[in-house]
């Protein structure tokens, strides 16, 4: 494929808007998985496929995108959903993989290790015991989330060492624990309305957390 045709791809990526982040304010699980299914999850097929495409050059091994589904929801409506890409096929939830996805009030875009990781315990040793090069890996302004369910993220900013080991140990012993680690974007940020700027974001974070990405991979 030519540069332009690259380019011009790119340049007719849909960003997220109003609308988008309304979905979660639905009433009921059908509509808004019907919103869901209907705004969003076409943009996160475009904006995926460039990502999986991106991270595969940098990974060094192919790449694979994953959209939520939701399907065991069965009541309650589900307050975000997200994209995802690892190295496996048939599922993200048991390796390391990189997410972007939306709350009602803001993206997110992780690098995510979550409860479902079997081998978590030898990925936060691994961190641990190099854990001078996993903060120093991590840029100023990145969050930090023990669960991917709730909004709240620390600001790794505010962090000291003290703070990092005790994040990696609660990963390592807890088992419901989570390690993600990455960025949030307000819903009100402009940036989010042009899909390349948003690709563009996305592909600088996960530049940055690149390495704690293969490192983990190292101990899956």
């Amino acid at each position: 494929m030519t540069t332009t045709q690259t380019e011009l791809q790119r340049s007719h990526l849909d960003g997220f808007t109003h609308a988008d982040f309304g979905v979660f304010r639905l009433e009921g699980l059908d509509e808004r998985m019907k919103g869901i299914q209907s705004l969003i999850q076409p943009k996160f097929r475009m904006i995926g496929e460039k990502l999986a495409e991106e991270l595969a050059e940098r990974s060094g091994h192919e790449m694979f995108l994953h959209i939520a589904k939701h399907a065991r929801r069965t009541v309650n409506a589900p307050k975000d959903t997200w994209l995802s890409i690892c190295g496996n096929k048939r599922g993200y939830k048991a390796h390391p993989h990189f997410q972007l996805g939306l709350f009602d009030d803001h993206v997110f875009i992780w690098l995510a290790l979550i409860y479902e990781v079997p081998n978590k315990k030898a990925i936060a040793a691994a961190y641990l015991d190099q854990m001078d090069e996993v903060i120093g890996a991590v840029p100023t302004g990145y969050k930090l989330s023990l669960d991917h369910m709730k909004k709240d993220a620390a600001d790794t900013g505010l962090m000291d060492d003290e703070a990092w080991k005790t994040a990696l140990i609660r990963f390592r012993d807890v088992q419901k624990a989570e390690l993600l680690i990455g960025r949030h974007i307000a819903a009100d940020d402009l940036m989010l309305r042009d899909g390349e700027r948003l690709l563009d974001f996305a592909l600088e974070t996960y530049d940055a957390l690149m390495p704690l990405y293969k490192l983990a991979c190292s101990r899956s």
